[in-house]
């Protein structure tokens, strides 16, 4: 018997999005899907760090699902969201190189652990980079309960971390890679494979970057590195369209127009997404094959690959004006974003069980007292812990009683 091999294939997409959907359906009542209780909501109990940007050393018990950090600009307040934000994979809320957040005049090397609530009892999670010598160079550590661990990926399993700060505000005006980046770590917040997917998808572009620009002469070369381009690029592709989908969808069924954050219509922009609701993976792997080969002086000419997921973007509208985000004002801009982050902290819940921790860098900074009021009260249903930085202590009026205050100074940390 001939066995149609092509047809026998298995569409190469993430394993986030061939397991069985925990929800079954997105499509709720929308009484129920305002907020979405997660089984485990990991609150750190104490912070600890170890040459970490400012600080030569700290220990810091926390008993408060809310923390707000006050201090002058320059205090230290955002390097404690920096920290925290080492629990996740990636290089952070500042994308700063590893290298650069070891104390200037310090070791070379830094340290940062958290201990968090878990089902089991206490629970300890380290990250840190111990400093090259004479032959050896840096090299990122890991380790859940003491015990070294091979990535950031183990740490998904116990907790999740979301974070906004004041770099995210031109995300609709500037350039459509930023946005790209804001996806894939809305991506990587459910899905802790995705990280490895994008660094593979780079390499794989760089290396048939590389033989365009050599002028490889072998074919079989050049077909190789598509092969494997394809490939990734719609596993890339597909994983984006799916937490754009599944957002978009959370956003629908929960928007409020009288809602201080306006809800956001979203939408995911480029030759490969377009096709994957409609067409078998394996069919647009084979579309962008041949488009890649179709390309080839083009994109020597360019330097580049001119297409696929690498020049995607995210479209953001302003769901209650009907406006493109880029054209709303600054104000709404910023409501806007608030409004989306809230949303895939909710569908970060929902997804992995897990109420995401909150790292929210100058967050009250221009909201007015009743806006400031709503925002905390998102929170609050959310279900996760929530850290915030804030130059005045007056943005923090409206937070319950419950919120611990801290003043921040120089590297040292007090009640406020």
């Amino acid at each position: 018997m001939l066995v149609d091999v092509a047809a026998t294939r298995q569409p190469r997409l993430p394993p986030l999005f061939i397991r069985p959907d925990p929800w079954q359906s997105l499509t709720m009542p929308a009484a129920e899907s305002a907020t979405f209780p997660a089984t485990r909501p990991p609150s750190v109990r104490r912070l600890s760090m170890a040459n970490f940007r400012s600080y030569v050393a700290m220990d810091l018990p926390i008993d408060a699902g809310v923390v707000a950090l006050v201090g002058e600009n320059g205090a230290g307040k955002t390097n404690i969201l920096e920290a925290l934000s080492m629990f996740t994979p990636g290089r952070g809320l500042r994308r700063a190189d590893l290298m650069d957040m070891a104390r200037d005049g310090g070791p070379g090397g830094w340290a940062v652990s958290i201990e968090i609530d878990a089902p089991g009892g206490a629970l300890q999670l380290g990250a840190g980079l111990d400093p090259p010598d004479g032959f050896n160079p840096a090299a990122r550590r890991f380790r859940v309960d003491r015990a070294p661990a091979g990535s950031a990926r183990a740490f998904a399993d116990h907790v999740r971390v979301v974070w906004l700060t004041p770099g995210m505000d031109s995300l609709f005006t500037g350039p459509a890679g930023e946005r790209r980046r804001f996806l894939d770590r809305l991506v990587l917040a459910v899905d802790s494979d995705h990280a490895s997917r994008v660094s593979a998808l780079e390499r794989a572009l760089r290396n048939r970057n590389r033989l365009l620009e050599d002028g490889a002469r072998d074919a079989h070369w050049l077909d190789a590195a598509e092969r494997e381009l394809a490939e990734l690029a719609v596993a890339v592709a597909a994983a984006r369209q799916e937490t754009v989908s599944r957002l978009g969808a959370l956003i629908e069924d929960a928007r409020d127009d009288a809602s201080p954050f306006p809800w956001a219509r979203i939408s995911l922009e480029g030759d490969i997404e377009r096709q994957i609701a409609d067409v078998p993976a394996i069919e647009i792997e084979d579309r962008y094959r041949a488009a890649l080969r179709d390309n080839r002086a083009r994109d020597a000419a360019a330097g580049r690959t001119l297409i696929g997921p690498q020049a995607s973007d995210l479209a953001v509208w302003h769901g209650p004006k009907g406006v493109e985000a880029a054209r709303a004002s600054t104000g709404e801009q910023k409501a806007l974003l608030v409004g989306l982050v809230l949303a895939h902290a909710r569908l970060v819940a929902a997804m992995s069980s897990i109420a995401p921790i909150m790292l929210l860098d100058e967050i009250g900074a221009h909201f007015d007292p009743s806006r400031r009021a709503a925002l905390y009260a998102d929170l609050e249903r959310i279900g996760g812990q929530v850290w915030m930085t804030g130059a005045d202590i007056g943005a923090f009026a409206e937070l319950g009683a419950s919120a611990k205050l801290f003043r921040v100074s120089a590297g040292q940390m007090r009640p406020a």
